[in-house]
């Protein structure tokens, strides 16, 4: 291995109090705040990572977006494809090197990754659904599993969400450097996310998160010293205090703009015939209107609203790098501490049935409420328990143990903040490359340095 470079989702400096190895790391070569892009989420700044590029230049404008030719919101594609640009393991393989790229987005199809991993569920024709995963070669994610067994999808996103995942994540990432030497490794752990997000970022327990994280890039890091290989630690954004939701999709059904679809299982945003709706994601939201008439009406209502910062037209989105045709007519950025939910009903008994469960796919926004059990179940665990009994007996189930109201999470983000010590943070083992900030469109190049 010639290079290592781990995303350490969340991780901001000031982390760096209770994570010693990591600390380490930054002392003996060099740490600095990263200047990340907005949207500041996982995809779009994962992409930038890769290529060197603003949303504006490889299109990945938010976690997921507006499909419009086929009248869908979709979040959380793996497809390479989607990202435009050229990926820092394509320079990479002109250079002789060979890529492991364990768990980062935009992970299938990825030309000249030669060992690939990430989580793809498995729907079977009955409803159930399985852990599962997608890999190149085919026979890795077998491999994997048979060495470490199951990887623990229902640890990886959920309320069950935590430490078990990136512990996962690592000992398949040593097993591949073990089994096939890469030359570059990308390696993604996701859990300190998770806890920031749930209880706050300063809270005890994700403090005690920061612990754990330090203590699984440490068996990383080990590794990559074992080969003198430099190490590149870093995050896509920092972590705020979350302390209110907003409901712009809410604001838009009650003023017309926005159209349902009323079914058996409740009312479907029906995207194809809103004049106007929002796609939800985190502190950022994308706003599709249909009719340019209706621009400046929905400009000024969404303006207005509690807890909006600033509604961006197509011109101001170019001063943020977000301005592409995957973009909404209009982009909304959040207050501090506040952030998007995508609830769009307006009467909670008509609520589609899907909005109770972990479903990332038919939820038309992101819900980190899905990393909660509803606090209103008397008996959460009884439940539980209850469900999997019938899912064990073959009969059809809901999981249905998710919180509506969205106003117990903790942690948020997604605008570009101003204070450092809260922002995303660069850790590299090699001192001679040091700079007091480091842009996250310059990730890609200082890899390549890196990788020699």
């Amino acid at each position: 291995m010639k290079l290592l470079v781990v995303i350490a989702v969340g991780l901001r400096p000031k982390d760096l109090a209770h994570a010693p190895v990591l600390r380490g790391l930054g002392e003996h070569g060099f740490a600095a705040p990263v200047d990340t892009v907005f949207p500041a989420v996982t995809c779009s700044v994962q992409a930038s990572f890769l290529t060197g590029l603003p949303p504006s230049g490889h299109g990945a404008v938010g976690n997921g977006w507006y499909f419009r030719d086929l009248a869908q919101v979709m979040l959380w594609r793996q497809q390479n494809q989607l990202v435009h640009g050229e990926k820092l393991y394509q320079a990479a393989a002109r250079r002789g090197a060979r890529t492991a790229k364990m768990f980062w987005w935009w992970n299938m199809y990825a030309p000249d990754v030669a060992w690939s991993v990430t989580p793809r569920p498995e729907y079977h024709a009955d409803g159930l659904k399985q852990p599962g995963l997608y890999s190149e070669p085919p026979t890795l994610s077998r491999e994997l599993q048979s060495e470490l067994g199951p990887f623990p999808l229902f640890d990886f996103w959920g309320p069950r969400a935590g430490i078990a995942s990136t512990r996962w994540i690592t000992s398949s990432a040593l097993s591949v450097l073990r089994r096939h030497d890469p030359e570059l490794m990308l390696v993604y752990l996701p859990h300190l996310d998770y806890d920031h997000q749930r209880w706050g970022p300063d809270d005890p327990r994700s403090v005690q998160a920061v612990r754990a994280l330090d203590a699984e890039a440490a068996r990383l890091i080990a590794a990559a010293r074992e080969q003198d290989a430099p190490v590149v630690v870093l995050s896509e954004y920092g972590i705020e205090d979350a302390t209110a939701p907003v409901f712009l999709n809410r604001v838009l059904h009650e003023k017309g703009y926005l159209r349902v679809q009323e079914t058996g299982h409740g009312q479907l945003l029906d995207c194809g015939a809103c004049r106007a709706f929002a796609v939800a994601d985190h502190q950022c939201a994308h706003v599709y209107v249909q009719r340019p008439a209706d621009l400046e009406p929905v400009r000024r209502l969404l303006a207005a609203s509690p807890g909006v910062a600033r509604v961006l037209d197509r011109a101001q989105q170019r001063e943020l790098g977000i301005d592409h045709a995957r973009s909404g007519e209009l982009v909304c950025i959040a207050e501090r501490g506040h952030w998007f939910a995508y609830h769009y009903w307006l009467d909670e008994a008509r609520r589609p049935d899907f909005a109770p469960t972990v479903d990332i796919h038919r939820k038309p926004g992101y819900d980190p409420a899905e990393l909660f059990v509803d606090p209103k179940i008397r008996f959460p665990k009884w439940k539980v328990a209850k469900t999997l009994a019938r899912k064990l007996l073959g009969f059809r189930y809901l999981m249905d143990v998710i919180p509506t109201d969205p106003s117990m999470v903790r942690g948020t983000h997604g605008r570009l903040y101003e204070d450092d010590a809260a922002g995303p943070v660069f850790l590299c083992s090699d001192r001679t490359l040091a700079r007091d900030r480091v842009a996250a469109t310059d990730v890609k190049a200082l890899c390549l340095q890196l990788l020699g």
